[in-house]
């Protein structure tokens, strides 16, 4: 299995058992290319320009240079995020994008926001395999900082992360969602 193969493999949501060495060996090729971006993307001043080169880098598609990140940034994976245009990431965000996250144009994510697209066995026979999930952001999204997005939730079209919120379920469009777990407080049009 090539790079190419294996970003879509993880895409797709198959597992990864802990013992099968192959796939080990891309996901920590992988990985290492994604600290060595990151790594260069925080240890250093860069303008708005070689921001959004170094994020085209990590995610290997080009990322519109309307695209702002101010860092420190974090992933793991690097090559399952999807960065739509007018996008803001504030500072000391953490992104495990192994199963794909999808950004749409004009979210802002706040300070610290954690976005998470694994999981693990629950049973001691699968606890080492690891299982993959996408998180979705719709268009004009706005997540609060220090949020945490766990795997497989859509936070549809204009809605509000409240700051803090774990957001386990879903998130209807023009809603504002607050608490662990994150629960619908209020309609937007309301």
């Amino acid at each position: 299995m090539n790079m190419e193969e294996f970003v879509k493999f993880c895409r797709d949501g198959n597992p990864i058992p802990g013992g099968n060495k192959e796939l080990h060996g891309l996901l920590t090729e992988c990985s290492f290319e994604a600290q060595r971006i990151t790594m260069e993307l925080n240890s250093s001043f860069h303008s708005k320009e070689e921001i959004v080169e170094l994020f085209s880098k990590l995610t290997g598609a080009e990322v519109d240079s309307s695209f702002m990140c101010f860092p420190p940034f974090y992933t793991d994976f690097g090559k399952n995020i999807n960065i739509g245009k007018n996008v803001f990431i504030n500072t000391g965000c953490s992104f495990q994008d192994r199963g794909g996250i999808r950004i749409g144009d004009g979210a802002l994510i706040g300070m610290n926001v954690t976005i998470a697209t694994l999981n693990h066995g629950f049973s001691l026979e699968t606890r080492k395999t690891t299982y993959s999930a996408p998180v979705i952001i719709g268009e004009n999204v706005w997540i609060g900082s220090n949020a945490t997005i766990l795997p497989n939730v859509t936070i549809g079209n204009n809605a509000i992360v409240a700051a803090g919120a774990v957001v386990t379920k879903n998130v209807p469009e023009n809603t504002i969602v607050a608490g662990v777990p994150a629960k619908v407080i209020k309609n937007i049009d309301d």
